[in-house]
């Protein structure tokens, strides 16, 4: 009876003294700068956002927002940092799904668990992966490169922005539906990939909007068709992969936050405040959106469901198509 009690008692004392220290925590919060980790190299897509986000987050969090870039793996390097990381709100991770939706079933040997190991703060933005073509190829359609694949097969080469990237998936989904196979290319990044297009070296490429949205309205390259589920309201004039007839041939592109799991709730709900008033601000939208970006804030609740269906849908598409990482 005397260890029970001693053991009730040393409970209740440590719940007492670890309330008062979260609350104070997350009073104070932020009381330093904040690192917001971006698992790709600066000047991308993905980097582009972060930085304009952060550049607004000092004047509603009080303290800077650095962005730290640390690229490789498909996101896994920076996610395995973030979730290594002290659960204090310090330390973000700005995550796109490949780390976190397709990793989890493109590579055994993941070092994080994208359920476990972190805590959703929001979602930030979404933007559609387009299959653009030079402007001389003499096709206007996936379908009509679908044609051409079956007269030329394994020979029309298609670039990616990296092996597991919502680029790969698209194309794979893609030869699935339309009984094809394509060249894949991949690349580091969608720079040289579009250099290379556009010179010539490749047939077609599977890029974010704003990537290839310049090239596209100058004319200089075709965009055949959107992995999104809708139309991109930047492009809108682009078909869907479905519209075209290749159901399964959707790979939405979306970034947003996570914290370490552990972080305070309301560390998590500060910080959600902060993002979610940034991405309504008229200027911030209005930029996100000349660059080929549609933002889309989320409640950490929300961001965490879709996370889980994200999870589960590219696992199931992964598996039943056999898409290996090499």
């Amino acid at each position: 009876m005397l260890r029970y009690c001693l053991g009730a008692l040393i409970a209740a004392t440590l719940a007492v003294s670890e309330a008062p220290f979260g609350a104070a925590q997350a009073q104070d919060f932020p009381s330093r700068p904040i690192r917001l980790v971006v698992a790709f190299t600066a000047g991308g897509t993905t980097d582009f956002v972060a930085r304009l986000l952060s550049e607004r987050l000092k004047s509603s969090l009080g303290q800077s927002v650095i962005v730290e870039n640390r690229p490789g793996a498909n996101g896994a390097i920076g996610a395995e940092y973030v979730a290594k990381s002290e659960p204090d709100g310090y330390t973000l991770f700005f995550t796109t799904v490949g780390a976190v939706a397709i990793n989890p079933a493109f590579r055994s040997n993941l070092p994080y668990d994208p359920v476990r190991d972190f805590a959703p703060v929001g979602m930030a933005v979404f933007n559609s992966t387009m299959l653009v073509v030079n402007a001389a190829m003499k096709v206007a359609t996936a379908r009509e490169l679908a044609a051409l694949a079956r007269e030329r097969p394994g020979s029309i080469t298609i670039g990616v922005t990296g092996l597991g990237a919502v680029s790969h998936l698209g194309l794979e989904l893609f030869q699935a539906a339309a009984g094809v196979k394509f060249q894949a290319v991949p690349y580091r990044g969608a720079s040289q990939a579009v250099t290379d297009l556009l010179g010539g070296q490749l047939d077609g490429l599977f890029g974010d909007v704003p990537t290839i949205i310049a090239q596209v309205r100058a004319g200089k390259l075709k965009a055949l068709a959107a992995t999104s589920k809708e139309r991109s309201d930047i492009l809108p004039d682009v078909p869907t992969f479905v519209e075209q007839g290749f159901a399964d041939t959707v790979a939405n592109q979306w970034a947003g936050t996570l914290a370490p799991a552990r972080t305070p709730p309301a560390v998590i709900a500060r910080l959600n405040a902060g993002f979610t008033g940034v991405l309504n601000d008229p200027e911030v939208r209005d930029r996100l959106k000349q660059a080929g970006v549609t933002p889309s804030p989320s409640s950490p609740e929300e961001f965490g469901r879709y996370l889980q269906e994200e999870i589960a849908r590219w696992g199931r598409l992964i598996r039943e198509k056999g898409i290996k990482g090499d």
